[in-house]
């Protein structure tokens, strides 16, 4: 089973052992025995326009009220709003804009190879509006993960909610070499208490074994079919075998092919040569069938009727399509570590850095490729499947936190109306995670989590970055304005700018620490 090896080389190659714990939480107030957010305008993803003023009475964890109190442009009678008792906790919010808080269904919570802290991870999610996480593959250790999930859930630490899935074999000495010795696995990663499993790939029957395991005992599941296995098993192969969800976009195309059976590899194609890899994906989408053809369609409609979960990370590969925005975006200076950015830079080593000779014929590939990624991804939605939105951040020039806002501009660019893009950032999310009747959406008796801000997100998806958006005011000035004003999570209310700025004195610190000096590749 060497492939098998292979890939959980692969897997653990991404998040090596964490070291460092999660602070004691210091931040946030609350929760509050009663906390009423006053006047803003509630962006819900339930389908429903905007709608305001109204005022959210949460009681300690849940929302207990969604009252509208007025009219756009008439001041509020103070008799139609609900009423604080002393001790109560009044936000007042008038103008700003209230979501639901967006999960992040691919969240790597980073280690050692990229040098980040939790504490920096998680300041930066919070920061960004997200308040739940999934972590796909747990490369920090299971236990240190689910140590942190347990934690975040009882609030002990400052860090979104953590739903963790197991990387498939991670901890097995010997691997995975039977059908079963897979659901011997299976049911051990279940009693330790994951969530599910993230696949990179397995011999069929392994696979299939696998998967069948982790239905029975009402588990989810998410692969990466990488290119050393997903000849054999594509992603209707593992849709049908009981997969819930697929990462990223490979094993699609290679589902769609109608004239092939095989990637089109170049003879000197290497799969450890990164720059080859990522390359020769950029070619992927134009080897599947026509959009619009019988089997483009018939491949959808399969997906659809198996309720499959599509989170496309398109933000994670935005750098081979424009790698000059990735590499200089305006917040790699305050936000991101010297660690961080020794990695992400050009190496034959580092996973994501492949840099090696890339280009004007590469860009252009890759801009083709995601023309049709995008129109997958958005008929699929039209026909009623369900697209979450991930992000995978922490490699290729994306950093935590302002990658996922990234993802909601590029889902915009697939051809996603903001309220939908607003709907996979939150209830599609918490229905693929299985969390709906908690979040996803502000109804009365879900668990309070909210995005505040103070400019409209649906008009500008770019103010929800942590760095703002440029802005010409009245008076001819330019301004910044945007960035997340409030993150809720359980009720518990998080100052959003003084999160980003713990992060920015971090990175400050660090940098003095090593007298370091962000330089773009290959300047001295």
């Amino acid at each position: 089973m060497k492939r098998l090896f292979l890939l959980l080389s692969l897997a653990t190659s991404l998040c090596f052992a964490q070291v460092q714990d999660a602070p004691k939480r210091t931040e946030g107030e609350g929760p509050f025995p009663q906390l009423i957010i006053r006047g803003v305008t509630l962006i819900n993803s339930t389908g429903a326009p905007p709608l305001g003023p109204v005022d959210i009475v949460v009681k300690q964890n849940r929302i207990a009220e969604v009252r509208q109190v007025g009219y756009p442009g008439v001041p509020i009678d103070p008799r139609r709003r609900p009423v604080a008792n002393p001790g109560d906790k009044e936000l007042e919010c008038t103008g700003m804009y209230l979501m639901p808080g967006f999960v992040d269904m691919h969240g790597h919570i980073g280690g050692r190879a990229q040098g980040t802290p939790s504490e920096y991870v998680f300041k930066l999610w919070l920061g960004h509006g997200i308040t739940t996480i999934r972590e796909p593959g747990s490369g920090n250790g299971i236990d240190w993960t689910l140590n942190h999930k347990k934690k975040s859930w009882n609030n002990e630490i400052t860090a979104p909610r953590i739903m963790a899935y197991t990387t498939f074999g991670q901890g097995s000495r010997e691997g995975i070499h039977t059908a079963e010795a897979a659901r011997n696995w299976v049911r051990e990663n279940a009693k330790k208490g994951a969530d599910g499993i993230k696949f990179f790939g397995a011999a069929p029957e392994v696979f299939r074994a696998a998967l069948d395991e982790n239905k029975k005992l009402g588990l989810r599941s998410a692969c990466h079919h990488a290119q050393l296995e997903v000849a054999r098993m594509n992603v209707l192969a593992t849709a049908k075998a009981g997969l819930t969800s697929m990462e990223h976009w490979y094993g699609l195309p290679e589902a769609l092919f109608s004239d092939r059976t095989l990637q089109d590899y170049p003879s000197d194609y290497n799969y450890n040569n990164e720059q080859h890899r990522f390359e020769e994906a950029g070619n992927l989408w134009k080897q599947a069938a026509e959009p619009g053809s019988d089997k483009w369609y018939q491949v959808m409609d399969e997906l659809l009727k198996l309720d499959f979960t599509l989170d496309p990370t398109f933000n994670i590969y935005d750098a081979n399509r424009d790698l000059m925005r990735a590499r200089t975006a305006e917040w790699h200076e305050e936000y991101t570590l010297p660690s961080l950015w020794r990695f992400y830079g050009p190496s034959r080593m580092s996973h994501g850095s492949y840099w090696l000779n890339w280009g004007t014929k590469q860009e252009i590939k890759w801009k083709e490729n995601y023309r049709l990624w995008m129109r997958f991804v958005n008929e699929y939605k039209n026909k009623g499947g369900r697209v979450t939105t991930g992000s995978d951040n922490g490699f290729i020039y994306q950093l935590y936190g302002f990658g996922y806002i990234r993802e909601l501009e590029l889902l915009r660019e697939s051809g996603f109306h903001p309220l939908e893009v607003i709907q996979s950032a939150t209830i599609k999310g918490a229905e693929a995670l299985g969390l709906d009747k908690e979040i996803g959406s502000v109804e009365v008796g879900k668990l309070a989590d909210f995005v505040i801000t103070t400019e409209n997100p649906l008009s500008n998806f770019s103010t929800l970055y942590g760095t703002g958006a440029i802005k010409v005011d009245e008076n001819n000035e330019v301004v910044r304005v945007g960035g997340v004003r409030y993150t809720v999570k359980d009720g518990i209310v998080y100052d959003a700018p003084q999160l980003l700025k713990d992060v920015r004195q971090i990175v400050k610190d660090a940098k003095e620490k090593e007298n370091f000096e962000i330089k773009q590749p290959g300047i001295k």
